[in-house]
């Protein structure tokens, strides 16, 4: 017999009913898990068990610990160690952090280190499951899966710092529309080719050369934001404030499109490079 003990009843009766759920392919096996509600004791029968009855139930065990309990200690490191006490902040950056465990971003998962998860919980649960023991979960949790739960910390860390990123991001786009709103055009339409260099031209396809670029950026752009505000495409744009920009490009989710699409949002209109060279030397209105 295994018997597991927890401090928190909820984690006993949680265990349990996944443990009941995923052994209703087995009913004849449902008598042999018991939960001590009062003493918050889960207890398994292992005796004349069948393998696969006996295997299901330390899958249950597993996903309880990887996919039940996870988003708990999640949430447990954001409140206690990094102090993210507000449940909104708290899902933005599990978002992050389900994005990388989910295969979505790559340039960050490779910051994390650790076990493989997978391999090293169900070694751990291997090992319990070998006799008859009595446990604390709380304990097998601290100790057993400690390394586990350092790799937790690892996710919660980068997502972390994307978070804070992703706040300076956003608080950097506001600042941008807020000096853009109200400046009045000085161009209509702006056509601007990124391609392996950035290229601008006026509502006519002549050219405008960097020279006039430069001299027309307003200084208090360079001045307030000199890290931030990429002088050859965005501090041209907003120092023209034009209508329109037509944007010519053949990579669309490249960084630099999507804070030109942020910044000027619904003046922004996307082109494929071939269209500049189909319309280069006509009006504007055949880009249209």
């Amino acid at each position: 017999m295994i018997e597991i003990i927890f401090q928190k009843d909820w984690d006993g009766r949680c265990m349990y009913r996944h443990i009941m759920e995923r052994l209703s392919a087995f009913p004849a096996q449902t008598g042999k898990i018991l939960f001590d509600e009062e003493r918050k004791k889960l207890r398994i029968h292992t005796d004349d068990l069948p393998k696969e009855a006996f295997y299901t139930i330390k899958e249950a065990v597993y996903e309880f610990i990887v996919i039940k309990k996870r988003d708990d200690w999640f949430r447990g490191i954001l409140s206690e160690r990094f102090f993210y006490q507000d449940t909104g902040e708290q899902d933005q950056i599990l978002d992050i952090i389900y994005s990388v465990i989910e295969g979505h971003r790559e340039d960050l998962a490779s910051f994390v280190t650790g076990p493989d998860e997978k391999g090293y919980v169900l070694e751990a649960i291997n090992e319990i499951f070998k006799g008859s023991i009595s446990f604390s979960f709380d304990s097998f949790v601290m100790f057993r899966l400690k390394p586990f739960l350092d790799v937790l910390r690892s996710f919660v860390e980068i997502a972390i710092d994307e978070y804070k990123l992703e706040q300076d991001y956003q608080m950097f786009i506001q600042t941008l529309r807020e000096f853009l709103c109200g400046r009045t055009p000085l161009h209509e339409h702006v056509h601007v080719k990124l391609d392996n260099e950035t290229v601008f031209f006026n509502s006519d396809f002549m050219e405008i050369k960097r020279s006039e670029l430069v001299k027309g950026i307003d200084r208090k752009l360079l001045g307030n934001h000199p890290v931030y505000v990429d002088s050859v495409t965005i501090a041209p744009l907003l120092s023209m404030a034009p209508s329109t920009i037509y944007l010519y490009t053949d990579e669309p989710e490249q960084p630099l499109v999507r804070t030109i699409g942020n910044i000027f949002e619904e003046r922004v209109k996307l082109c494929p490079l071939k269209a500049l060279q189909r319309n280069n030397g006509h009006s504007n209105e055949k880009v249209q």
